[in-house]
């Protein structure tokens, strides 16, 4: 059994990438990435490092040759993307992989809000109408997404909002990575969509608690409409308005509960407990400081 993983020289990839090899021998694991220098440490180690580059279809099917099972990474570009995991899965399909597990979001929904919703979706669609096997890992919001405000609300003491009273149950990118690899090295997943979270789903109160508690130094949530929402991103933050507007759908989408679902799915596939907010904000400002 040969496993590709794509975008692996991401956090995301690089830690499946090591789960993985805590399950196959190197040789039957290949990377793929747009940078194959990046992986130099894992080819190092016997690992397979090909180049690959969605956005250049003619590189995709040389870089997933011989390969039986894939995780197809989403990539970050956002509003760009879709037509590159579709370019990847053909790609795929005619390199003979038989099964690909994509990195999709909880609740891609048509009502969806939240601006990525759509683009999960179409992969989806689109994975499942390409006639190879199929696994979708709908993984939560990552909660070291979170380690950037953090630094930001330490300095100022505002965490501003426009959640309300939304929820959303982050997951860390290590159970994410663990989870992506039990999938990928065993059976019995054909078909299944599998919601992949924290152990709790977190509204913002909570989220500038932790900041308080953990940083040492106070920090008040700061609800705040749409509009003004996207003004404090571009103003405080530096963003560009159309950026601010993309990642305000991320509140929307979490004060409707499009991101609160829980599962059990690190519990029940990667056989450990999921991280907390607590325990990925913790360690995170730890290394910070």
């Amino acid at each position: 059994m040969t496993i590709v993983i794509t975008g692996a020289s991401g956090q995301l990839g690089r830690l499946t990438a090591e789960a993985v090899l805590g399950h196959v021998e190197p040789f039957e694991l290949v990377l793929v990435s747009r940078d194959p220098g990046a992986l130099a440490d894992f080819a190092a180690r016997g690992v397979v490092v090909r180049a690959g580059d969605f956005s250049d279809p003619a590189t995709l099917r040389d870089a997933f040759a011989g390969c039986e099972r894939m995780l197809l990474i989403s990539t970050d570009q956002i509003g760009r993307r879709v037509a590159g995991h579709q370019a990847a899965i053909d790609a795929a399909a005619e390199a003979g992989v038989r099964w690909i597990a994509y990195t999709s979001m909880v609740n891609p929904s048509d009502s969806n809000p939240v601006i990525v919703a759509a683009e999960h979706r179409a992969t989806e669609e689109h994975l499942r109408a390409s006639g190879v096997t199929w696994t979708f890992l709908r993984n939560g919001i990552y909660a070291e997404t979170l380690l950037p405000a953090a630094t930001a609300a330490l300095i100022s003491g505002r965490h501003p909002t426009n959640a309300g009273d939304g929820r959303v149950s982050y997951v860390s990118r290590e159970d994410c990575a663990a989870v992506a690899a039990a999938v990928l090295t065993s059976g019995g997943h054909d078909g299944r969509s599998y919601d992949v979270t924290g152990p709790d789903a977190v509204g913002d109160q909570e989220v500038a608690a932790l900041f308080t508690e953990l940083g040492g130094r106070p920090v008040e949530a700061v609800p705040l409409d749409d509009d003004a929402y996207v003004a404090a991103m571009v103003e405080q933050a530096g963003m560009a308005e159309a950026d601010a507007r993309a990642y305000a759908t991320f509140g929307i989408g979490a004060r409707r509960f499009y991101l609160a679902p829980i599962s059990t799915m690190v519990q029940e596939l990667a056989g450990r407990p999921p991280l907390s907010v607590r325990d990925v904000i913790e360690a995170g400002l730890a290394a910070i400081v």
